[in-house]
């Protein structure tokens, strides 16, 4: 009796371990998405990014979501799975920054790229 009450112990401690380890909880990449998410909103709002560029890192992000579902589709992310999304999110973060950068701006918001008037020589 004593070892078959040692034996369901035993279990209800391991069982939270097993659990954990086939987790498919992604709370690091679920924040930096949204993270990289309000990035490009910012840069819609204050006219860094042009429609073009904005459809392109929505795409981006997108494809980020994809590769995580797919990740998770077989009930577990392995470490492998989590430093290829994590490096696709590195990717992802340094194209918002090129292009939140690289002035092109649609400062009036007409869908339409505005070019810096040069000063007259």
């Amino acid at each position: 009796m004593k070892l078959l009450k040692n034996t369901i112990i035993a279990l209800m401690l391991t069982a939270p371990l097993a659990a954990f380890a086939q987790s498919t909880a992604t709370p690091k990449f679920d924040q930096r998405q949204a993270n990289q998410e309000r990035r490009i909103d910012q840069g819609v709002q204050s006219g860094a990014l042009t429609p073009k560029e904005t459809g392109r890192l929505e795409k981006g992000q997108d494809h980020l979501q994809t590769m995580e579902d797919k990740a998770k589709s077989d009930g577990q992310v392995t470490k492998q799975e989590r430093a290829k999304l994590q490096h696709a999110e590195n990717r992802q973060s340094e194209r918002i920054y090129r292009q939140k950068h690289d002035r092109q701006h649609d400062y009036n918001h007409n869908g339409q790229v505005d070019h810096p008037r040069h000063a007259s020589r």
